[in-house]
């Protein structure tokens, strides 16, 4: 054991608990060549005199986090951060990562305690298995610690989680048993003696199921298992006989789908990690199986049943009772679909499913007409997705043993059944030097740190069946890959749809999984290679295709070879591409001559909460979700900030100061870079017409409406794709208006350019409304409502113009100064607000005010103007019965059950209103609209629970960014009389908390319209990838 603390880093929790050993000597696994020379580990960015920790600065904060009506669920206080972090990263990090309870001896305090207690165990862990000598181990601590806490890559959740704790706390030694292992001493997997010994590392799994109802009973045990321990899994359901086929004792088999469910409610009552997430899990069925119709049709008519409930009055909410009372809400489905079924359903042939058992043809298919289906599920609620079988067998590295049948969740690790794999991410921003030149040789040593601590983590991790412990250790697959992509392209002035955008994606992934392969031959070198490489036998497959996947995995290498040519030229990136086809040629002369020690090494991961730690202003391979900003404020309160990229890529489009100035300017004041209409003027950006798309973002801005076609999304993932060894987790966001053709062409695009999952979603197609079980802000609400109202206020207006035509000569009766009115307060499925009714000296309505008590500036603003109409139709001399007629028993959001007795449901705020008007001032309506008066009322338990739910609307993702260039801050909110504004108090008093969500709200409710909120925090979550992530927390509501 190498202790070589730094003497700066604060004490560790729990001062009681020593520090243990890595647990036991480690020895090559049975067939293995021994070990030849260690590796040398090049000492890069850290400093041989100072330790990592002191070559920062730091600084005390307190992280907090508040829910979306303001209450602080989470705080911790003095905790020491790098100064140069982010309040998000903060919030974060303490939040997720650091061990122990709040308020007790074992909590960490600092971010030197986190890091230092992950990579000091890992290098523990390195000396210990002789991937390198203590002095070589001591650098390799110091070059992993300096990229952590630099926020030049990060590990995935599962490691900060767990790595550690008992290695350098000791916690969990006197635990029950713990998962399973892969011992190299005896060459089987065994149940580790204690939970933390040998931790999970793994965020991501596929697991197998076979036709016999133990093993179909077995995976539900085990996904559950996953769950509880906040992983995700995917399975392929096709082994099991379709409903259409015969039972060997008679009668027929019930089917797939007849499990999907048993599987969909696990699922949902195991949530994933012990939390109210639902748990992340994918379900993929192959096109010529019997029962593929079924499949495909499965969640849309689901989503129908939802749609009915919604109807009736059910809670359309994410977990309201509409979705809660169908199935298939906790999975994700996609297709596994062959290169002939879609040449098939190009040239409108006819397909053909097939027995499970004898493989004998079944029933005949339309194959245009099953694509059709699915792009229609697609088009209906995002499901099924599609994976392009083909392109997966295609770049299998291991076909020796068996093809690849299933995904993870987010469908970027791909690879056998029964296999894990460990992600981590590089921040590419972190590479690019001042004078603009991506620094290559930084990147490849970064690359060369991650992929050897990774592989370690391989044999010291458990896992939750003995097969993937087997598994794991026969072919060690890892999961290298980046974040910031977007932010990288943009800096350089370039359009993310542009070929040099691509170019350099293309370089820069080529040189990521070239430089990976490369170190997992110098490790083979040192260690052997993965034992499946030479063996292809491995755990839950008793007969493999061959005896070896030496060829397999060596073509594949040549492939990834050839791919480099293909990368666009470009003149600016050359260098890029270059070092690339140096990187694969090495990596397969180390191959040819050593194997390698990995047979995956990159995926292209949705990096939802570790993007957070690196203060990523983009994830993944995604593009800039939009240029304007917001910053958490330590002191509390948002600054809203212009994309500090933008100024960049202003810069290097050869703008001067001035220029660029201006047009920040513009964007800070219009939150678009586009021209604008205002008042009649059209205000010009100063922006050249030919720079426009170097600023497209993936959705349109407020007041822009421009943004990037779906297509070079997929061309961007195309790019990529032949350069990483598993596939890419991104959803492609299609616009509302797109039709089931466009989503059927996708897919097929999506497979011409040699793609091996796409996940298609077309924003807003789920009606579910994200279900806050707290308070709300009713502002996020008006995205859906605002169309409707703008409707009804039109019609009001005509309704005034007609009784003013009437007249002849309009005559307003004024009230008078001081006059009575009555005020009421309403409740419509848990949305309060207030009535005040001015009346004439005759007692009747004279002006009308609507005040909402959870409001946005949207809604607030709407209600203020039917408000405003209504009171002058009303002194214009408009009857009230007209008003009553018109707008009474209108149908939209937010709708349900009241706490009035003489109206008991509200179709909508508009209806509650006028029917209330009516009842007080309409002589005779009361008697005629309401039965029964005299009747009790029928006790409901629970129902005051229930209709006290409030719905909120989802926002897009928005990076949270340090430097600005032009901004502003949003004052922590006080009582005010001041007008509603940016930067101007809400006259309403609401908490600081509640302020921020409200401006974060309007600035981007017209993105997705049916996202989730967090079950951390309540607030707004944002898709990423096939996932969503919280910005407020930074919880990921996937795997990854």
């Amino acid at each position: 054991m190498i202790d070589a603390r730094d003497p700066a880093l604060p004490a560790a929790p729990s001062q009681n608990r020593r520090r243990r050993a890595a647990a036991g000597s480690r020895r090559s696994s049975p067939g293995q060549t021994a070990p030849k020379e260690s590796l040398h580990i090049e000492r890069v960015f850290s400093d041989s005199k100072v330790a990592p920790f002191d070559q920062i600065a730091w600084e005390k904060r307190t992280a907090e986090i508040t829910d979306d009506s303001g209450k602080v669920i989470f705080k911790q206080e003095n905790v020491e951060i790098p100064k140069f972090w982010s309040i998000l990263a903060t919030k974060v990090v303490v939040s997720k990562y650091f061990y122990g309870e709040l308020n007790t001896p074992e909590r960490e305090t600092s971010v030197r305690q986190l890091v230092h207690r992950v990579c000091r165990t890992v290098a523990d862990w390195g000396i210990k298995d002789g991937y390198f000598t203590k002095a070589e181990g001591e650098v390799f601590y110091s070059e992993l610690t300096w990229l952590c806490v630099n926020q030049y890559g990060a590990f995935n959740s599962p490691v900060w989680f767990n790595i550690g704790l008992y290695h350098q706390y000791g916690v969990g030694k006197d635990s029950a048993k713990g998962n399973w292992f892969y011992n190299r001493q005896t060459g089987t997997g065994e149940r580790a003696s204690t939970q933390y010994e040998y931790p999970q590392a793994s965020a991501c799994f596929i697991q197998s199921v076979e036709d016999n109802m133990e093993d179909i009973m077995r995976l539900a045990y085990s996904e559950a298992m996953l769950f509880k321990y906040g992983s995700g899994t995917g399975t392929d359901l096709t082994p099991i006989r379709s409903s259409k086929e015969k039972l060997s004792g008679g009668g027929r088999p019930s089917g797939p789908l007849s499990f999907l469910k048993v599987y969909d409610q696990v699922a949902n009552v195991v949530k994933s990690g012990g939390k109210t997430r639902r748990a992340a899990k994918m379900n993929t069925l192959k096109d010529w199986h019997g029962d593929i119709e079924e499949f495909i049709d499965a969640k849309q008519k689901e989503e129908k049943k939802a749609w009915a409930l919604i109807e009736q009055g059910y809670s359309g909410s994410y977990n309201g009772d509409a979705y809660g009372s169908v199935m298939y809400q906790n999975e994700n489905l996609s297709v596994r679909a062959s290169d002939e079924f879609l040449q098939a359903a190009i040239d409108g042939k006819e397909w053909w499913t097939r027995t499970v058992t004898t493989n004998k043809p079944l029933h005949k298919k339309d194959a245009g007409a099953l694509l059709n289906k699915m792009a229609e599920g697609t088009w209906i609620c995002g499901d099924p997705g599609m994976q392009y079988d083909g392109a997966i067998q295609k770049w299998h590295t291991c076909k020796g043993t068996e093809p690849i049948h299933s995904t993870n969740p987010c469908s970027e690790y791909v690879f056998l059944n029964n296999t894990a794999c460990n992600l981590a991410s590089l921040n590419l921003m972190k590479f690019k030097r001042p004078d603009g030149i991506f620094d290559v040789e930084r990147f490849k040593a970064a690359v060369r740190i991650f992929i050897t601590a990774q592989d370690i983590l391989v044999d010291n991790a458990s896992y939750p069946t003995k097969e993937i412990a087997a598994n794991s250790h026969i072919f060690r697959t890892l999961g290298l890959g980046y974040a910031n992509l977007g932010s990288l392209i943009m800096s350089y002035g370039l359009a993310y749809d542009s070929d040099q955008g691509r170019a350099l994606a293309g370089a820069i992934t080529a040189i990521l999984t070239g430089h990976s392969y490369e170190q997992s031959g110098r490790i083979a070198a040192s260690l052997g290679a993965f034992q499946g490489y030479r063996d292809a036998r491995c755990a839950g497959v008793e007969k493999p295709l061959a005896k070896d996947n030496i060829e397999s995995m060596l073509n594949v290498i040549k492939s990834h070879c050839e791919a480099v040519e293909t990368i666009q030229p470009s003149r600016e990136f050359n260098y890029l591409k270059e070092e690339a086809r140096t990187c694969w040629h090495r990596a397969l002369t180390q191959g040819q001559a050593y194997g390698y020690r990995n047979a995956q090494v990159t995926v292209l991961a949705p990096t939802g909460t570790i993007a957070f730690l690196m203060d990523c202003d983009t994830t993944g391979i995604e593009p800039d979700i939009a240029l304007v900003k917001y910053k958490l404020l330590a002191g509390g309160g948002m600054l809203k900030i212009v994309n500090r990229i933008v100024p960049e890529a202003l810069q290097r489009l050869s703008y001067n100061r001035e220029q660029i100035k201006a047009i920040v300017d513009h964007v800070e004041k219009f939150d678009t870079i586009e021209d604008v209409e205002e008042k009649g003027e059209l205000i010009k950006t100063g922006l050249k017409p030919e720079h426009l798309a170097v600023f497209d973002c993936a959705f349109k801005a407020y007041r822009g409406n421009r943004s990037i076609h779906y297509m070079a999304h997929l061309k961007m993932m195309s790019a990529a794709q032949p350069f990483i060894s598993g596939a890419i987790s991104k959803t492609v966001n299609l616009p509302n208006e797109c039709t089931v053709a466009d989503i059927a062409d996708a897919y097929i695009q999506a497979w011409k350019m040699g793609l091996k999952c796409v996940a298609i979603y077309r924003d807003g197609s789920k009606r579910s409304q994200p279900l806050n079980t707290k308070k709300t802000n009713e502002g996020a609400d008006a995205v859906s409502a605002a169309a409707a109202e703008k409707a009804r206020i039109k019609e009001l207006e005509v309704e005034v113009m007609k009784w003013r035509e009437q007249a002849g000569q309009p005559l307003r009766r004024r009230l008078p100064e001081t006059r009575t009115a009555i005020t009421h307060k309403f409740d419509i499925a848990g949305h309060e607000g207030y009535l005040t009714v001015g009346l004439f000296e005759d007692s009747q309505p004279g002006e009308l005010f609507i005040t909402m008590a959870k409001e946005g500036s949207t809604i607030g603003g709407l209600m203020d103007s039917i408000g405003t109409l209504t009171s002058m139709a009303l002194q214009y001399g408009v009857p009230l019965e007209a008003l009553a007629k018109k707008f009474a028993h209108q149908r939209f959001e937010p709708s349900g059950f009241t706490k009035n007795p003489e109206i008991r449901n509200a179709t909508s705020i508009t209806d509650y209103v006028f029917r209330w008007m009516a009842l007080q001032f309409i002589p005779g309506y009361r008697e005629a609209n309401i039965s029964n008066r005299n009747q009790p009322e029928l006790a409901i338990p629970g129902l005051l629970e229930e209709i006290k739910k409030n719905v909120n609307r989802p926002v897009p993702e928005l990076a949270l960014s340090e430097d600005s260039e032009a901004a502003f801050t949003l004052k922590p909110a006080k009582a005010s009389s001041t007008a509603n504004g940016y930067g101007k108090q809400h006259s309403n008093g609401r908490t600081n908390g509640n302020r921020e969500i409200t401006t974060l709200n309007h600035a981007i409710e017209h993105f997705q319209q049916d996202a989730p909120t967090c079950p951390n925090c309540g607030h707004l979550a944002v898709r990423n990838g096939a996932c969503y992530k919280c910005l407020n927390c930074g919880e990921s509501l996937g795997c990854s």
